[in-house]
């Protein structure tokens, strides 16, 4: 499994260049892929509702490892180039992988798709230590949806 894989390092990633991802659905609208991690499934059905609404594909996770599994199998099926993920969007704060050690892995196996953090527990230390690790934004809850929808927007290349 990808989550075994990957040694988590905290290190400063490089710089971050979000690629174009995209997938085609039976219809041929281009719909964006959002992988979502959040442990409270209220939240996590709130979100995903409103992703989906505005046309993205959302596929979700109840904690970063569950994430890292379905990035794995994104991987096997469709590969690192554009039809893989978009954006993913995670809490900080889960069992297992926090959305940081999320975030680190991910870098350290060189991804650049634009990570969202979100989080109860945004002191300042925790925004900074997102940024270092290369989190496109960070969103402190509870927040406005139309936020979140923002960053994703802004983070997310249009087909």
């Amino acid at each position: 499994m990808l989550a075994k894989r990957i040694a988590v390092h905290r290190e400063t990633p490089g710089p971050l260049a979000p690629p174009l991802q995209r997938t085609d659905d039976a219809l041929g609208t281009c719909r964006a892929r959002v992988l979502l991690a959040e442990d409270d499934p209220a939240l996590r059905e709130l979100v995903a509702g409103a992703l989906r609404r505005d046309g993205y594909e959302v596929l979700e996770a109840s904690d970063g490892t569950e994430l890292l599994d379905r990035l794995e199998a994104i991987v096997t099926t469709v590969g690192r180039g554009p039809d893989a993920v978009a954006v993913i969007i995670s809490d900080i704060r889960m069992p297992g992988l926090t959305g940081l050690d999320l975030l680190a892995a991910l870098r350290c196996a060189e991804w650049t798709t634009p990570v969202i953090l979100i989080t109860a527990f945004g002191d300042e230390e925790t925004h900074r230590e997102a940024r270092e690790l290369g989190a496109r934004a960070v969103l402190d809850k509870p927040f406005p949806l139309e936020q979140l929808r923002a960053a994703v927007q802004e983070a997310v290349p249009r087909c």
